[in-house]
């Protein structure tokens, strides 16, 4: 049997109560998550081909070394790294990687990397920059892909731009969400203040789309699969994402790993970042078979829906280095345009001190 039969869904709520550090962080027991040995991969991986950019030669390093990666299981842009555990696609560098899950909350992620209770982290730059600007000890070493977010309005509405937004609400599930503040972000470049033009609204996610049909909001915005709901079932339209103009080609997760490990191994970080890129460039040649995969994480979705959506991101963009410098500068940046991050942090310095190039 495949290693991803071997954790269902059921077991997954059913582990969920067992805390790890804290009631939102667990770890799923290392037996779990094993790989079959006689278990057929989904592909051949001698097909992945070059290395991810900027990330050199192949890396497998001299001896086992055990990690703990932090994830959520149900983000469906993480089906890549979650599927990669079974693959082998830590196994190849000598990596012997336990997932652990976590709930929403930020702080108790970052804590728990800054703290050694997980070794490193995959999760949205825009939930982790103010979190990070408070001075947790986590390096980012890669963005590992685009896409995530969207705006989104109801179907036959007069709400076509963001400039029809002024005035008007926008429910969101969280006032700290990635979404709310990626949005903020291009609301304001739109000539939209989004502290004093527009209202944002709490909702439960599941909540979101019956508000917009009854109007008590005008947009919502949010992550897939919930969004990319909406629009299937023909309720809402897409207004935005945060692939759009000048974004199109920014990262929105980050991989964050603990600043010890960054010190003082500097090539087994390197070698997880490195399986997590491969990961992800596997999901783009192959989407259907990460979506298989993933269906034995996740909840309530299919392997045609994780499939669309994969496609609707860009899984094959990575940023490490400089590369990746400059995009937290950019956002960091535009937080600050926002009133999200200090005015006084210097973005540019505050990015060289939060990321780490392990590949030079």
């Amino acid at each position: 049997m495949a290693a991803f039969d071997k954790l269902t869904r059921r077991h997954v709520l059913g582990l969920a109560g067992f805390a790890l550090a804290s009631p939102l962080l667990m770890s799923l027991p290392r037996a779990s998550w094993a790989a079959d040995e006689h278990a057929e991969p989904m592909a051949d991986m001698g097909d992945m081909g070059a290395e991810p950019t900027g990330t050199g030669e192949f890396i497998r390093l001299d001896k086992p070394r055990a990690l703990k990666l932090a994830v959520n299981l149900n983000a469906v842009c993480l089906a890549p790294v979650v599927i990669a555990h079974g693959e082998g696609f830590f196994k190849k560098h000598n990596l012997d990687v336990e997932l652990v899950n976590f709930g929403n909350s930020t702080e108790v992620l970052l804590e728990a990397i800054a703290t050694g209770k997980a070794d490193a982290g995959v999760g949205m730059a825009l939930r982790w920059l103010k979190a990070l600007e408070q001075g947790f000890d986590v390096k980012l070493t890669a963005g590992t892909h685009g896409g995530c977010l969207r705006l989104l309005s109801a179907v036959n509405s007069n709400i076509h731009s963001l400039e029809d937004l002024k005035g008007k609400a926008i429910g969101v599930t969280d006032m700290a969400s990635p979404d709310r503040n990626f949005f903020s972000i291009l609301l304001k470049k739109h000539g939209i203040d989004p502290v004093r033009d527009v209202e944002w609204r709490l909702y439960p996610a599941d909540l979101l789309g019956t508000a917009l049909e009854r109007g008590e909001v005008q947009a919502i915005s949010g992550s897939d699969p919930f969004m990319y709901r909406l629009i299937k079932s023909g309720k809402a339209q897409e207004l935005s994402s945060n692939l759009s103009e000048e974004y199109a080609n920014l990262s929105c997760c980050v991989l964050g790993v603990t600043g010890k490990l960054v010190r003082e191994e500097k090539r087994v970080v390197a070698a997880l970042t490195q399986a997590i890129l491969e990961a992800h460039d596997y999901s783009v040649k192959h989407p259907e078979a990460v979506a298989k995969g993933f269906q034995a994480y996740a909840l309530n979705t299919s392997t045609a829906e994780v499939e669309a959506i994969l496609h609707d991101h860009t899984h094959g963009h990575h940023a490490v280095g400089a590369a990746l410098t400059k995009e937290i500068a950019t956002y960091v940046s535009d937080l600050k345009t926002v009133e999200v991050i200090r005015q006084s942090t210097d973005a540019n310095e505050f990015a060289k001190e939060i990321t780490a190039d392990v590949f030079n």
